[in-house]
């Protein structure tokens, strides 16, 4: 039973992730243009925001898949679990504050991988013999 309910969380955060990641990828210049500009009037410099709102669809897209997958299933967890730290910092900065119980949700689902791993059966690292 528990390695079911871990596939299920497993596959839930990693298609929500994994979404986000897809759909921004088409528009990756446009994406990382809006994120620049939502934090014009934040600390931070547009020079830093830029690049790293192309890191984050590829970021989510790569650990969406991983995720998804069961591939490097801890890493891929704990970088979901980062990534999602680094959302908050910046949805703090410019003081969205409905967008972070997404964000913390999300790093909820990513913290419950990690903490339960030793249930991931049902996964690539399994095929290939790795420890989740």
């Amino acid at each position: 039973m528990k390695s079911s309910a871990y596939l299920i969380a497993r596959l839930a955060i990693g298609a929500t992730i994994f979404g986000h990641g897809l759909v921004r990828l088409p528009k990756l210049a446009a994406f990382a243009q809006s994120t620049a500009e939502s934090f014009e009037k934040s600390i931070l410099p547009v020079a830093l925001v830029l690049p790293f709102g192309y890191l984050i669809a590829l970021g989510e897209f790569i650990v969406g898949l991983l995720v998804l997958l069961g591939l490097f299933t801890r890493a891929a967890a704990f970088a979901g679990g980062l990534l999602m730290v680094l959302l908050i910092v910046g949805t703090s900065l410019v003081e969205n504050w409905g967008a972070i119980p997404s964000q913390l949700l999300h790093a909820a689902f990513f913290i419950v991988l990690l903490q339960f791993g030793e249930a991931n059966s049902w996964a690539v690292d399994n095929l290939l013999g790795r420890k989740a």
